[in-house]
C-alpha cells in the first residue's frame, strides 16, 4: 500500500511538474541526429555556466524528442576524446531532469538513462573519491558522497522504478543528480569544508557525517 501510494503521488507530481523543452531547446536537440553527439557546454563559458547552474524540470517520459536527446548525450558522453562515465542533460545546454549513467554494480556494467530521477533518503555513511567532469576541464578533486542511497526514477519506456544503489555507482548517480539541480562537484568540495566527520574503523574513505561521541 506505502509504495503504491508513492507511485501515484510521484506519476501526479511528475505530470503536474513536466515541461516541455523550450523552443532554444528543441532547436539544439533537432540540431542534429540520432549519429550526432552535443556540444557538451563548459564553466568557461558565462552563458554555459548560467545552464549549468540553474535548476531543471521533470520532462514528459512520452515526449518525442527524448529518444532523440538520449542518443546524442550518449555520444557526447563516449566521446572518444573525452570519454564519461555519465552525463546530465544541462552539460549539453538542456535544463531537463535526464541523465546517463554506468551501472558498474551490474553485470557488464551498462549504461543506463533515467527520467526524472529523485533521490529520497541517503544513507548517514560516505565515501570520499576523486571526481572530475566533463563540463570543468581539468579540475579534479576529492569529493564526500553517500555511500548508499534510494532512487526513484522512469525509464526509457515510462516505467516507474524505486531502487537502493550502494558504492561507487551510487557516486555516479549523485555526481549527475547534483547537474540537475545545478550543482558542480566543485561547489560540493567547498561545502564540504566545513563539514564534520568520522573516520569508521580505520578505513581510509568511509566516514560517517557526524562526529562520534566517545563512550
Amino acid at each position: 500500500m506505502k509504495n503504491t501510494t508513492l507511485l501515484l503521488f510521484l506519476l501526479i507530481a511528475t505530470n503536474l511538474s513536466a515541461q516541455k523543452f523550450t523552443k532554444e531547446e528543441k532547436k539544439l536537440i533537432q540540431s542534429g541526429d540520432v549519429k550526432t553527439m552535443m556540444k557538451v557546454i563548459q564553466i568557461t563559458d558565462k552563458k554555459e555556466l548560467k545552464i549549468l547552474t540553474s535548476v531543471s524540470t521533470d520532462v514528459d517520459p512520452k515526449d518525442e524528442l527524448l529518444p532523440v536527446l538520449a542518443e546524442r548525450m550518449f555520444l557526447s558522453m563516449r566521446d572518444p576524446a573525452n570519454p564519461g562515465i555519465g552525463i546530465a542533460a544541462p552539460q549539453v545546454g538542456i535544463n531537463k531532469n535526464v541523465f546517463w549513467v554506468q551501472r558498474f554494480d551490474k553485470e557488464g556494467e551498462p549504461f543506463e538513462f533515467y527520467l526524472n530521477p529523485k533521490i529520497i533518503w541517503r544513507s548517514a555513511l560516505l565515501r570520499k573519491g576523486m571526481e572530475g567532469c566533463l563540463s570543468i576541464p581539468d579540475i579534479d578533486g576529492e569529493v564526500l558522497r553517500n555511500y548508499t542511497i534510494k532512487l526513484t526514477y522512469f525509464d526509457r519506456d515510462g516505467k516507474f522504478h524505486e531502487e537502493i544503489i550502494e558504492g561507487f555507482t551510487a557516486v555516479v548517480f549523485q555526481h549527475e543528480y547534483d547537474h540537475l539541480n545545478g550543482i558542480l562537484f566543485t561547489d560540493r568540495i567547498k561545502e564540504q569544508e566545513k563539514l564534520e566527520v568520522s573516520n569508521v574503523s580505520g578505513q581510509i574513505n568511509l566516514f560517517l557525517e557526524k562526529k562520534l561521541r566517545r563512550q
